[in-house]
């Protein structure tokens, strides 16, 4: 199974709810991130990504290492998505769409249940976002 490589950000509010996006062409919401360009670090993608989908200006400072994730690709079908996984804090007002996004959501445990989710949110994403409701 081939490997797709991206960065994703685990970014949540004050109020604990986790920031969602979902793609143009696509069903399922996921982490914020993607596919890094030639010569750039985990970190360097993500800075680049979160300004391009949400007009964020972050450093490498803002980002907080949560480690390598694996999981089925949501929209590839037949890839596992490596993730590099960092953790920041924005304020909610600070994000809008952009880019190639189609929406994007704040999200409390409760809305999992009936939101299509990327394998990569659901299996390891999240549960660090909301530690007390880890399965």
């Amino acid at each position: 199974m081939p490997d797709i490589h991206v960065s994703a950000a685990v970014i949540v509010d004050d109020d604990g709810r986790v920031l969602v996006v979902r793609k143009q062409g696509t069903t399922r919401f996921m982490q914020p991130g993607g596919k890094p360009e030639p010569g750039e670090s985990a970190a360097q993608t993500l800075i680049r990504e979160l300004h391009e989908e949400l007009g964020l200006l972050l450093d490498e400072a803002d980002l907080q290492p949560l480690g390598t994730f694996i999981s089925e690709a949501a929209n590839e079908p037949g890839h596992r998505v490596v993730a590099e996984a960092f953790a920041t804090s924005i304020d909610p007002e600070a994000v809008s769409v952009q880019a190639e996004l189609a929406e994007l959501r704040w999200i409390t445990p409760s809305d999992v249940a009936t939101l299509p989710l990327a394998p990569l949110s659901l299996e390891h994403l999240l549960p660090i976002a909301w530690p007390a409701q880890a399965r």
